[in-house]
């Protein structure tokens, strides 16, 4: 049996920690036993962990160490590990200092750095990430392999970092039973007219998930026909700027903030499609769960990249304008998730 440590800041909400919990819902405990250490106590999820998991919290970590050469973070923190002989160490956050420091001081024969975005274009997208990327580039000589979770993230990566170490493609695991257990919940919140075209889109409120362009695209579609309604599921800092492009817009009657749902997809099964616009990814999950679902989806062509077999649209204000609603056909994403688990495996 294999041992493996993996460093995560949180289970909050977010992709990468959704990721991380369906992935650790997936494996077979009779190959790999795993010690999860997280920094932080937040659970936006409350997904109950596999038994055979143990669970450790590193002594909290001052914001201060996330601006100094990561040379210099590491020779200062030191953590109190379950164990100190693993076979693989897995930095799967790849943003925050705690993580690093955890994945490149433990004892282990191999470490792995998981890639969640394209960095070439978070970089010039996002001034914050670019303050980070300078004091904790120096992280990746310390790495066996680091892990994209889509092959276009790899020579973004390579090219960015300069590292000429291997890359092994990882996607994300999706937990299709979880899905359609949740499915069959009503929800009591909403009330969509099924003489509608209804959209949903779902994702962190932030410029990278590029809602200010789904915005614009929707109403451009919406000057086509006036029975488009667009359901958008989640939070974040861009929440207040949207929904005030939303009214100016005049789309108060046709776009619908949810907010953060725990379970989004008893809300997906109400809906005809799903909508996505965002200007850069890792590898999205909110498409492969409307897949599981078995939405129709209507993405930006540049997502194409980064999900395997999508087939995006140049026009998607044309192609919203032109939706009809189409019988649902989940897929099990069996042979998917057996891909991912068994490259995992190998690591």
């Amino acid at each position: 049996m294999k041992k493996i440590a993996i460093f995560q800041n949180e289970l909050g909400m977010g992709g990468i920690q959704k990721s991380l919990i369906n992935l650790l819902r997936a494996l077979d405990y009779s190959k790999v036993s795993v010690d999860l250490y997280l920094s932080q106590k937040d659970d936006f999820w409350k997904e109950k962990l596999p038994e055979q998991v143990r669970v450790c919290y590193l002594k909290p970590t001052h914001g201060f160490f996330s601006f100094i050469p990561f040379d210099a973070a590491r020779s200062v923190l030191k953590y109190d590990f379950l164990d100190d002989d693993y076979d693989l160490a897995v930095d799967f956050n790849s943003y925050q200092c705690s993580c690093a420091v955890g994945a490149t001081t433990v004892g282990a024969k191999r470490r792995a750095m998981w890639i969640h975005n394209d960095v070439k274009i978070k970089l010039n997208n996002e001034w914050k990430y670019r303050v980070l990327w300078h004091f904790f580039k120096g992280k990746f000589k310390y790495y066996d392999v680091f892990v994209p979770v889509s092959a276009a993230l790899e020579k973004p990566f390579r090219r960015m970092s300069g590292t000429d170490k291997p890359c092994t493609v990882i996607q994300n695991v999706i937990n299709v039973s979880d899905i359609r257990e949740k499915m069959q919940v009503t929800p009591d919140d909403v009330s969509v007219d099924s003489a509608c075209m209804n959209f949903v889109a779902l994702g962190r409120l932030c410029h990278q998930k590029g809602y200010d362009i789904m915005l614009e695209e929707f109403k451009k579609a919406c000057e086509y026909r006036d029975d488009l309604r667009l359901y958008i599921i989640g939070d974040g800092p861009d929440r207040a700027a949207l929904e005030k492009h939303r009214d100016e817009a005049g789309l108060k009657d046709k776009v619908f903030f949810l907010g953060n749902k725990t379970n989004p997809y008893c809300y997906m099964k109400l809906m005809d499609a799903l909508l996505s616009t965002s200007r850069y990814e890792g590898q999205p999950l909110n498409i492969m769960e409307a897949m599981a679902i078995g939405l129709p989806l209507y993405c930006t062509k540049n997502l194409e990249a980064y999900t395997e077999g999508l087939r995006g649209y140049e026009n998607i204000s044309q192609a919203i304008a032109g939706a009809k609603k189409e019988g649902k056909h989940p897929d099990d994403l069996k042979e998917y998730n057996n891909k991912i688990l068994e490259s995992f495996y190998e690591l």
